[in-house]
C-alpha cells in the first residue's frame, strides 16, 4: 500500500498547527502587557508630587546677616521658619536650664548642628494650637524666659525655643538642616 502525503504542510503530526498557535498567544499576551504597563504608568506617575511641592522641599537660608541676638523669619513648607544667632548670655542660660525640669526635655546641644551651637533654627509654630509666636522680629514680645511668646494663649519659650510656660506641650519643632557654608543652611 501506498502512503498519502498531506498537502496543506502541516506535516505528518501537525507540528506547525502547534507553532502558530503558540505565536498567536505569544503575541497576544505581549499586546496585552503592552496595552497595561501604557495604562498604569500615567496612573503611577499621576502620584509622583507637582514642581511645586518639589520647590517647597528645601530652603536655602543666608546667615550672614543675622547678628548675634537677632532673629530672622522666613518660610519654609508654607509655614515660618525662624533662625536665630545666639548671644553668649542667651546660651548660657539655655545651658543652665536643667532638662529634666522640663515639660520636653531637650538640651541645646540637641536642638542644633554640632559646632554651631550659635545657631538655633526652628518651625515657627507654636505647638498648642499653630499659632506664630512672637520673638524673631525686632521689638517683640520675647515672653519671660527670652525667647519666644505666642500671643494667642501665652505660651513662653526660653532661648533654646524650648516650652517653660503655658498650654504648649512640646518644644518649637526643630526641622532637618544642613551648614553648607559657614553662611547658609539648606532646610529640609
Amino acid at each position: 500500500m501506498a502512503s498519502v502525503e498531506q498537502t496543506d504542510g502541516t506535516g505528518p503530526s501537525g507540528e506547525d498547527g502547534v507553532r502558530r498557535r503558540d505565536f498567536i498567544n505569544i503575541a497576544a499576551v505581549s499586546f496585552a502587557g503592552v496595552g497595561g504597563v501604557a495604562v498604569v504608568l500615567p496612573l503611577i506617575d499621576q502620584m509622583n508630587p507637582s514642581a511645586d511641592v518639589l520647590a517647597l522641599a528645601s530652603t536655602e537660608v543666608d546667615l550672614s546677616a543675622i547678628q548675634p541676638g537677632q532673629a530672622i523669619k522666613t518660610t519654609f513648607r508654607s509655614q515660618p521658619l525662624f533662625v536665630r544667632q545666639l548671644t553668649a548670655k542667651e546660651i548660657a542660660e539655655a545651658d543652665k536650664v536643667d532638662p529634666a525640669t522640663l515639660r520636653d526635655p531637650q538640651t541645646l546641644e540637641e536642638r542644633t548642628v554640632d559646632g554651631k551651637k550659635q545657631w538655633l533654627v526652628t518651625m515657627g509654630v507654636c505647638t498648642h494650637l499653630g499659632c506664630v509666636p512672637l520673638g524673631a522680629g525686632e521689638g517683640e514680645n520675647r515672653g519671660e524666659f527670652g525667647g519666644y511668646f505666642c500671643p494667642c494663649h501665652g505660651s513662653s519659650y526660653d532661648t533654646a525655643a524650648r516650652i517653660r510656660k503655658g498650654p504648649a506641650p512640646k518644644n518649637l519643632e526643630v526641622p532637618k538642616y544642613s551648614f553648607t557654608s559657614d553662611t547658609a543652611i539648606l532646610v529640609g
